[in-house]
């Protein structure tokens, strides 16, 4: 009698509350072979283990190895396939055309295979917190920093760093911050409401404080949380109070910021007798 062994194909994907990303998706095929297609949107991918050949726009390509970035663009055709028994993983990024414009295409059409490990790894850290509900302030900026990196390799200008300016933008972003601490903010909204690029805004604050605003704001949610739990509130009431997504959201900040749990954090909590 045989083992059935692992499955051949393992799928999973989801639409993230980003804007820009149509869907997520990630994979594993270990013998497939897809068909010549389009897409509307932008294929950002990368790989995690084996290899792929692909043809884009008639002409074949190969990508391998963990510091390569393959970008797709909307309205050309392609196929892939595995090189290799192993098969390969990916995860794949679909961007629509706020993220990148269509006109830039060209580029993407003479160089697919962008090797740029810094960049490889922003699309990592992207993904990773795309994984956790709850996280998208953090997700819209990882994708700008991905989105001025693409834009560069496509033939655009080199992003400005900050000028003397960057104190003030800084200091009336966490104005605005501490104002939405509960709320929140979409990183889209804060750079249409202080008239600053997204990359530039979030280089500002972390030149003038020391951290990006996403790392800020969870910090401030943080310390209210604290707040509230030694003043007796249940951790599941203590999520939806302070901004987060859900008690497994609060669970997983608060312990690394604090070092424990929020409901073992509760229990050490004494009561003074005056």
């Amino acid at each position: 009698m045989t083992s059935a062994g692992p499955p051949r194909t393992t799928i999973s994907a989801w639409t993230p509350p980003v804007p820009g990303i149509t869907e997520v998706f990630h994979a594993h095929f270990t013998d497939y072979a897809y068909p010549a297609h389009t897409h509307d949107t932008w294929d950002l991918m990368i790989l995690d283990a084996g290899s792929v050949d692909f043809a884009l726009d008639r002409r074949r390509h190969g990508i391998t190895g963990l510091d390569s970035v393959l970008l797709l663009p909307p309205g050309v055709p392609h196929d892939g396939r595995t090189v290799t028994e192993t098969g390969f993983r990916k995860r794949v990024l679909y961007l629509d055309t706020s993220v990148l414009p269509e006109r830039l295409s060209g580029g993407a059409v003479d160089h697919p295979v962008l090797h740029d490990a810094p960049l490889r790894h922003r699309i990592h850290q992207l993904h990773a917190s795309l994984d956790h509900p709850g996280d998208a302030f953090e997700a819209e900026s990882r994708l700008s920093f991905v989105r001025e990196r693409l834009r560069f390799h496509l033939g655009t200008r080199r992003p400005r760093g900050p000028g003397r300016e960057a104190n003030s933008l800084a200091a009336t972003l966490r104005e605005l911050l501490d104002s939405r601490i509960t709320d929140g903010i979409s990183l889209h909204e804060a750079a249409a409401l202080l008239h600053a690029h997204p990359t530039h805004l979030i280089r500002c604050f972390k030149q003038t404080y020391g951290l990006p605003p996403h790392k800020y704001l969870t910090g401030k949610r943080i310390d209210l949380a604290r707040r509230l739990l030694l003043a007796g509130r249940r951790p599941a009431d203590v999520a939806a109070d302070v901004g987060f997504h859900d008690q497994a959201h609060l669970n997983r900040h608060f312990t690394r910021h604090v070092g424990t749990t929020p409901a073992r954090y509760a229990a050490t909590r004494t009561r003074a007798l005056w």
